[in-house]
């Protein structure tokens, strides 16, 4: 995690370049929230992740508010500003709302056997999500909203919803498409309707206006293509060909949507395959404490933060290289967020909490009496002769000690 932080700011010092105030003031900024980020990581990761069920419905329940008063704003960028300080909410609605689905999957259970049917299952996970999935697409914002489905999904496959469920499911779901993208998308978002239209006409080699809506994605595809090997170097000049000292990348954008396109640039091929390599590698150690959680809901939150991760990683980088339309969301760890680094480092630390307070095997009681069968091979816990007769001298024969 802290490598990359750290490969972080030395992307973003040489991204944010061309703004006003310089790469290095916004290095800086990053560097303080990282700051911010360690401590809530430490704090989380050694409290018990148990204890932060309580917290579920406060957190939903702000999150909540924090949406309405997003949408109340209704800037372009989905931001709130409190006190001097600029975020977006539904960032802290994601992380709030697999919060609450965990809890819920865990306890619901204990208050009444049905409560733990598939079919109550899926309701409840319908409910908690769907509320804050249409605020945020009503805000417009696609990007965030498309990253709820892979979540709802895996704390579906996590919390034990059967597989004829989920299939029918993904049915129904690819059946709305349709009217989905014709009739609902152009009405919550005439953006993200058009930047999908283009994906699909730079997909089949269709002429496309790049000085107009194709500019962003082609020059940055073009710069992480072109890298080749070893990249044109950190904070490279144009005498080296870079497009980002050319500003064909936007720039005002380049240190936090654009973040991998400066790196893949930069850094070429050697550095990215790097950068994704050690998101694999800490996604997949993730997945690891997730089969030492002790119970269901630290499962389902370690899940839920893979999920979130990878639809994170998948979605911004997927942008750089036309793999996926254009979308608005950070890179986890590397892109600057300001508050949204320090969600991430709270998420890792209640998976991190989950490997604090993983079931271990407790050890065997001194009192408990340990020996050996005949053979020596298997170890016999607790066993004494005649234990298991009603008579205890039966077996034994007439003048043998017992």
């Amino acid at each position: 995690m802290f490598g990359l932080l750290i490969y972080g700011v030395y992307g973003i010092e040489s991204a944010a370049r061309h703004l006003s105030v310089g790469g290095e003031d916004i290095a800086n900024r990053q560097r303080n929230w990282i700051f911010v980020g360690a401590a809530v990581y430490f704090v989380t990761a050694l409290i018990d992740y148990r204890w932060i069920k309580y917290l579920a419905i406060p957190m939903y329940l702000v999150g909540l508010g924090l949406m309405g008063a997003a949408l109340a704003v209704g800037n372009e960028v989905h931001q709130l500003n409190l006190g001097g300080l600029n975020f977006q909410p539904a960032q802290f609605m994601i992380v709030a709302g697999f919060i609450m689905l965990a809890s819920m999957l865990q306890e619901l259970p204990k208050w009444h056997p049905l409560l733990g049917l598939p079919i109550v299952k899926v309701a409840v996970i319908g409910i908690f999500s769907v509320v804050p999935f249409a605020m945020v697409a009503m805000m417009g914002d696609m990007g965030s909203a498309l990253v709820w489905l892979p979540v709802v999904g895996v704390i579906m496959l996590v919390g034990g919803v059967p597989f004829r469920y989920l299939t029918f499911m993904v049915l129904i779901g690819l059946a709305a498409v349709p009217p989905l993208f014709f009739i609902v998308l152009p009405k919550q978002s005439e953006r993200g309707t058009a930047r999908i239209e283009l994906y699909l006409d730079m997909l089949n080699n269709r002429e496309v206006d790049i000085s107009g809506d194709a500019y962003a994605p082609h020059y940055v595809s073009m710069a992480v293509g072109k890298a080749g090997w070893k990249g044109t170097g950190w904070n490279a000049g144009e005498d080296k060909g870079s497009l980002h000292a050319k500003r064909y990348i936007p720039w005002k954008t380049a240190h936090n949507d654009f973040i991998f396109a400066v790196l893949g640039e930069e850094q070429g091929f050697r550095g990215s395959l790097l950068l994704v390599t050690a998101f694999g590698v800490m996604l997949i150690l993730c997945l690891f404490i997730g089969f030492y959680s002790r119970d269901l809901s630290g499962q389902v939150l370690v899940a839920s933060v893979v999920a979130l991760f990878f639809a994170h990683i998948f979605e911004n980088i997927g942008m750089c290289i036309l793999l996926t339309p254009i979308t608005g969301i950070p890179l986890p760890l590397i892109s600057y967020s300001g508050t949204f680094v320090v969600m991430c480092m709270f998420m890792l630390g209640l998976v991190q909490s989950v490997w604090v307070h993983r079931k271990i095997q407790t050890e065997v009681d001194e009192d408990e009496q340990v020996t050996l069968s005949k053979r020596g091979s298997k170890p016999v816990v607790g066993k004494i002769r005649g234990a298991e007769r009603s008579n205890p001298n039966e077996g034994v024969q007439r003048g043998e000690a017992k």
